[in-house]
């Protein structure tokens, strides 16, 4: 791991903090760590808290990879998309701590985990893909139509409707709110509630539960190669 992401482990759990400059922007570097972040827990049996800085959760993909050509966007695009699949179907419950704003990938990464918390504050929480210019890749509805609510869905991933906090938790992209100088340590005592599972039950009911989910989302990334996509605009 590099400073992109930073990685502590504790008895029962192991908090992952996304490093990447102002906005936490999700490079292929960042997955990469997100990757090794998440083996190393995996391999350790460790509740996984993944969190950002104050103020700001994710920014969304690096910008300068996904406009300097569609195949770069479409890489870094299918890297995210493998991402959030690992992240739905990991053995050991994922909580987000999300900071603050997440748009984009940050809000697909709250699609992909277990529990999310957030933060009251004026941030913003979704999918501005459409926004920007890009026509919503395949895996993203699929990912978006497990999560959100359907009258969010369509709010969300057609006319990219943004957010707030509170508001996040009625669509689908949080689970609850605290305070900012609450944010972790509710999310460390989640964590410890979620120690009390049984990890083979805990990883055994999440893959049945959302089976259709990942098999959908599977397919959807080999359609999203199959077909390309339009980079956000410049």
């Amino acid at each position: 791991m590099t400073n992109l992401t930073e990685y502590k482990e504790e008895e029962h759990y192991a908090i992952i903090t996304l490093n990447n400059g102002k906005v936490n922007a999700i490079s292929h570097e960042v997955i990469d760590n997100l990757n090794l972040c998440l083996d190393k827990a995996e391999s350790n049996k460790k509740v996984v808290i993944l969190t950002g800085k104050p103020g700001i959760f994710s920014g969304g993909f690096d910008l300068k990879s996904m406009t300097a050509s569609p195949e770069s966007a479409l890489e870094l695009v299918t890297k995210g998309s493998k991402l959030s699949l690992r992240m739905l179907s990991f053995p050991m419950p994922i909580i987000v701590a999300c900071n603050g704003h997440a748009i984009a990938k940050g809000a697909f990464l709250l699609l992909s985990a277990d529990y999310r918390l957030g933060t009251d504050g004026d941030f913003k929480i979704g999918l501005n893909e459409v926004m920007i210019g890009m026509t919503m890749h395949n895996a993203g509805i699929e990912i978006a139509k497990a999560r959100l609510t359907p009258v969010s869905l369509n709010r969300s991933v057609n006319n990219s409707e943004i957010y707030s906090p509170k508001d996040a938790i009625s669509a689908g992209f949080l689970d609850k709110i605290v305070p900012q100088e609450h944010l972790l340590p509710t999310a460390i005592k989640v964590a410890e509630m979620f120690t009390k599972l049984n990890p083979k039950a805990h990883a055994e009911t999440k893959l049945k539960v959302r089976k259709t989910c990942l098999e959908n989302i599977e397919k959807a990334i080999l359609q999203d190669l199959e077909e390309g996509l339009t980079p956000p605009s410049k």
